[in-house]
């Protein structure tokens, strides 16, 4: 698979390199935002691991491009570990952050990670591939959303939150459930990152957000798909 790394820092860049090539990654290189955005038009990427601040274009500006044309998994890196910028870059389209200084680790579990939950959407031979809810179709095999006809782009995450509640209508998922089962750990008390995707699902599928007919909130238990 080919991963992508984006940071204006070299020695970082050749750093994550020798990691993941040890895994048995191609890694891809790119020192600003917009060489990374040249580079996915130009090649096959398979997770992008993208720095915030860049000189030329940042992060932020490129993830809202890159989220125009590709649901690429995303992994922002930064050295800022302020929950603001974690919530930032969670509601313009990233899939998870790590903050710099990294553990080599810890950054290789999570490139894994968030691959195999990508790689292995619908994977699961048997059962059924497509999921309608009034008028919002989730195609698990195309991995493709709908709602009313009209095409709806999310992010992998997101995509993966929507299924699960689809695949479960009228069932109530708690926050930590969702995020145990999406993220494959445990969730830590006071993390608001689901909170912050089921907000962004809910301004894609919604006509008004504020009053959601699909995506339900049961007040001080968690979420679920209302049944119609």
């Amino acid at each position: 698979m080919n991963i992508l790394v984006c940071d204006d820092d070299h020695a970082i860049v050749d750093a994550i390199e020798i990691y993941l090539s040890q895994e048995g990654y191609t890694v891809l290189k790119a020192y600003d935002g917009q060489e990374a955005i040249e580079m996915l038009k130009e090649h096959e990427v398979h997770l992008l691991l993208l720095d915030i601040m860049m000189p030329r274009l940042d992060g932020i500006r490129a993830t809202m491009k890159i989220r125009e044309m590709s649901s690429v998994p995303i992994i922002f890196l930064s050295a800022k570990s302020e929950d603001v910028d974690k919530i930032l870059g969670l509601n313009i389209g990233a899939d998870d952050y790590i903050t710099k200084p990294f553990n080599p680790l810890e950054l290789t579990a999570r490139v894994k990670s968030l691959l195999r939950r990508y790689t292995q959407l619908g994977a699961i031979a048997g059962k059924p591939t497509s999921f309608r809810i009034g008028g919002l179709c989730v195609d698990d095999e195309r991995k493709e959303v709908t709602v009313d006809g009209e095409p709806v782009k999310l992010t992998p995450i997101e995509y993966r939150i929507l299924l699960l509640l689809v695949q479960n209508p009228g069932r109530v998922f708690s926050i930590s459930q969702i995020y145990e089962r999406i993220w494959n750990e445990e969730a830590m008390s006071g993390d608001n990152t689901v909170a912050v995707h089921i907000r962004h699902i809910r301004e894609k599928i919604e006509i008004n957000p504020r009053d959601p007919r699909y995506l339900k909130v049961v007040w001080g238990v968690g979420y679920k798909i209302e049944k119609q």
